[in-house]
């Protein structure tokens, strides 16, 4: 097997390793993986380079604020503030509960509820898993197309939430089980990307 000369970049006397044609080609192949990896690290972090609170400081997680998350758990202890001395609010017992996180810390989210209460979570009773809530007391048709005139699939009933696919146009792709179709976005709790709470409200307002 013919030998292929890689000049080693570590040293600096000009040596070279003399390496097998195969031992070449998995070499440049872990290379070329590594330059995508960082690349793509790059990518990430200039994508967050730019993320503030709405005080103007950047924040922790680098992610957008607001931004949408969901209730990992059935129980989810809602607090005063960022930290476990904090006194205990309310508990939430609704997994899949879109919550909009309009402030945080490295480790605590605050958020706005349904009801438009505000309190601190942990990050790690929170999920990025995307779902959408119905606040009214009406149902909301779930259509086969992006049209009021499209056929109607299912009917998402008062204080029910579903998982949320995307959003498009006004309209919402929504699945639950085997069943997938379309709501207005402007009908559903966890799509809307301006602030639904002041972040500078006190956690605990807004709920009776």
């Amino acid at each position: 097997m013919r030998a292929a000369v890689l000049r080693d970049e570590s040293p600096r006397d000009g040596s070279f390793h003399f390496v097998s044609s195969k031992a070449a080609a998995i070499f440049q192949s872990l290379r070329r993986r590594m330059v995508v990896v960082l690349a793509l690290t790059g990518l990430a972090v200039m994508a967050g380079a730019g993320a503030t609170m709405p005080d103007g400081r950047p924040t922790p997680t680098g992610l957008q604020v607001p931004r949408w998350i969901s209730l990992k758990s059935s129980h989810v202890r809602a607090r005063q503030g960022p930290g476990l001395d904090y006194p205990i609010l309310w508990e939430y017992r609704a997994a899949g509960l879109p919550v909009q996180v309009i402030a945080e810390t490295s480790e605590w989210r605050k958020i706005c509820d349904p009801d438009g209460a505000v309190a601190w979570i942990h990050r790690t009773v929170s999920s990025g898993r995307r779902y959408v809530f119905n606040t009214t007391a009406e149902e909301i048709p779930i259509r086969s197309g992006r049209s009021e005139t499209a056929s109607v699939r299912a009917r998402l009933s008062p204080r029910a939430l579903i998982a949320l696919d995307e959003c498009e146009d006004g309209w919402c792709k929504v699945r639950a089980r085997r069943m997938e179709g379309w709501t207005p976005q402007r009908a559903v709790f966890g799509t809307q990307e301006r602030a639904l709470c002041n972040a500078n409200r006190p956690a605990g307002t807004g709920r009776d």
